[in-house]
């Protein structure tokens, strides 16, 4: 039989969540903000989305990473943080099947540009279980959205 978890501990787990899932989101955000042009090719490499909606998403989708991971990394409006965040993992989850399904050799450009690839360079089922288990963090912080060392704590205490 295992130890029952000390006390406090799934707060510390949701510290964890929140800084994996908000750095990430934060990284993939930053590269592709930098280079826009390749965010609008990454989305059009999934050959979903007309150019019009394509240059949308490219063009928003990074902006979006990036507000979500710096609240999740100071610990601000954690929840809703956290169901941005796992919206855009399920969505990420959806894209790159729907390209796996579909005989696309893409990468999926979660961290900088995408596009086509040699077949024998897609990562897809990787790259699916990396953003379930961020989808994983994602549910535990809008279950469990008070952290140590967060803002929203800070806003709350005493309450």
């Amino acid at each position: 039989m295992s130890e029952p978890a000390p006390p406090g501990w799934s707060r510390w787990a949701g510290l964890v969540a929140r800084l994996v899932l908000g750095g990430v989101l934060l990284v993939a955000g930053l590269l592709k903000i930098g280079d826009l042009t390749g965010s609008v090719q990454s989305v059009l490499a999934y050959e979903l989305f007309s150019y019009p909606v394509a240059r949308f998403v490219g063009t928003v989708l990074p902006v979006v990473e990036v507000a979500a991971g710096l609240l999740l990394v100071v610990g601000l409006l954690t929840r809703a943080s956290a169901v941005v965040g796992g919206v855009l993992m399920l969505a990420f989850v959806a894209g790159i099947a729907s390209a796996w399904s579909r005989g696309l050799a893409i990468d999926c450009g979660c961290f900088g540009t995408g596009g086509p690839v040699d077949p024998d360079d897609t990562r897809y089922l990787t790259e699916m279980l990396r953003d379930l288990g961020l989808l994983a963090l994602a549910a535990w912080l809008v279950a469990r959205p008070r952290t140590p060392w967060s803002v929203d704590g800070l806003l709350t205490k005493g309450r």
